[in-house]
């Protein structure tokens, strides 16, 4: 099947978040299964793969308008792994701002760019899609393009809308309107949303698009409600029978106790013993006290509202000092009264804590492998990665019940199970999870069980394509 890929991101060629991972993981998952994948995302002056530069290609401009102007954009070319085709928008003054996305007064244009601009391609190359995958926010005035017909070469060419985060809308006043381009056509947006003068991009996707995905069954579920929807659950609901879960995978070849190249040790389910060592290895890198017996929690996240990291702050200084077996490593960067508290607990835990802000890839590798316990308190969490890599290493993830947390950790018990999973996004829950697995470590057959049913999940992306596999035959049949 011919597939199309539309995204703002794409590994390994720009990314901010998990929208990334998922688009160049499943392009390749795909093309594994036989698929001839193409990608479409903007040029924002990056280097490729392994530095390569991206390659321009000799096709004349294409003329995005828009309202009293108009973008002439070129394409470059580069390829993700098995020689996936990934074209690049080029429209300098709209992608080389030194960020993906912006404040700026033009940031719905950017994204009309890029999705008129995939449309168009499609033609120049002469080849056309089978199905269009959009994804996200800003991919999702694609359905609404094709349902006005301005593109004949793409009729009847079916859409796949995912949303990996409803949070994230795209709302614009209804002054973009004439940048649209959809003159006569403009009687298909949503009119109430323009008497109250907003122009909501994911909406129309979610109105348009032939079938919507999301990150997974719970998220899929939960965004038809009041208190995950954002103003969208009215809609969801009436397109249930069209809105399938599918959970994210991970890249196993990336993220493997066995083989990670950030490891002093590297273990696996049968080594168990080598996963404690690097642990000592790892706090005596971060001036943290190793001591036999002690149990580090770790956390690799946005310090942002909706991850709960503040009510592990809250819950942490207590644990530590009713529980001096335990060590806390953080991770982080967002919102500054989160990042304050995790510096205060690493100044008055010194030997227990530590705290990094900002991101490095290395450090997260080393939290995941040398921490037995993994926090997520999210408030809400569409489908979650660190979980899965935790599962991978062998460390417990604490989460919280909600999206794709749910629907991959099981609180174990007598045997089954692979983690903690708590109700509340409060200290008092965090603290009971904390506690709970200091109780399973306590018993070491149990503890060992635990790890073991962790890194014996599947959650490889190519467990995954062949639920993609079935949303695009659903569309074909």
């Amino acid at each position: 099947m011919r597939i199309l890929f539309v995204s703002s991101e794409v590994v390994p060629f720009a990314k901010t978040g998990g929208l990334a991972d998922v688009t160049g993981a499943l392009a390749v998952a795909l093309t594994k299964l036989g698929h001839d994948v193409r990608v479409v995302m903007p040029n924002y002056g990056h280097a490729g793969a392994d530095g390569h530069r991206h390659q321009k290609m000799e096709i004349d401009e294409i003329e995005i308008p828009l309202g009293t102007w108009s973008a002439g954009v070129g394409f470059y070319r580069n390829e993700l792994d098995g020689g996936i085709p990934v074209y690049l928008v080029d429209h300098p003054p709209s992608y080389h701002r030194g960020a993906l996305y912006t404040d700026d007064s033009d940031e719905h244009a950017r994204f009309i760019i890029l999705q008129r601009a995939a449309l168009s391609l499609t033609e120049r190359l002469g080849w056309i899609p089978e199905v269009i995958h959009c994804h996200d926010w800003q991919t999702a005035l694609i359905p609404l393009y094709l349902g006005a017909g301005d593109y004949p070469q793409l009729e009847g060419v079916p859409t796949v809308l995912t949303i990996h985060n409803l949070g994230y809308q795209g709302v614009f006043g209804s002054h973009i309107r004439d940048d649209l381009g959809l003159g006569v056509n403009s009687y298909l947006l949503h009119q109430d949303d323009l008497a109250r003068d907003n122009i909501n991009f994911l909406k129309h996707g979610a109105m348009y698009a032939d079938m919507i995905t999301t990150v997974s069954p719970t998220y899929a579920e939960e965004i038809t409600t009041p208190q995950y929807g954002c103003g969208l659950d009215d809609l969801l609901r009436l397109r249930r029978d069209e809105l399938v879960g599918i959970l994210n995978g991970i890249d196993t070849d990336n993220w493997n106790p066995r083989t990670d190249p950030h490891l002093s040790y590297r273990y696996s389910a049968k080594s168990l013993w080598r996963k404690e060592k690097f642990k000592h290895d790892f706090l005596d890198s971060i001036g943290v006290r190793y001591e036999e017996g002690v149990t580090v929690v770790g956390v690799v996240s946005r310090l942002v509202w909706q991850k709960g990291i503040d009510v592990a702050v809250d819950a942490m200084g207590g644990l530590l000092e009713d529980h001096p077996e335990l060590r806390f490593v953080a991770l982080g960067s967002g919102d500054k009264a989160v990042e304050d508290g995790l510096r205060w607990l690493a100044w008055r835990f010194a030997d227990q804590v530590s705290f990094t802000s900002g991101y490095d890839i290395a450090l997260s590798h080393r939290i995941e492998a040398g921490s037995d316990l993994f926090l997520m308190p999210s408030r809400y969490e569409p489908c979650g990665l660190n979980q899965m890599y935790s599962l991978a290493y062998g460390t417990a993830p604490l989460v919280r019940r909600t999206g794709g947390l749910a629907d991959t950790v099981t609180t174990f018990d007598q045997g089954d199970g692979n983690g903690v999973v708590f109700e509340d996004t409060d200290s008092n829950a965090v603290r009971w999870a904390v506690e709970t697995a200091l109780a399973i470590r306590g018993d070491k057959t149990a503890w060992k069980t635990l790890q073991i049913n962790a890194m014996g999940a599947d959650n490889s992306w190519a467990n995954r394509a062949s639920d993609y596999e079935a949303v695009y035959q659903r569309l074909a049949d």
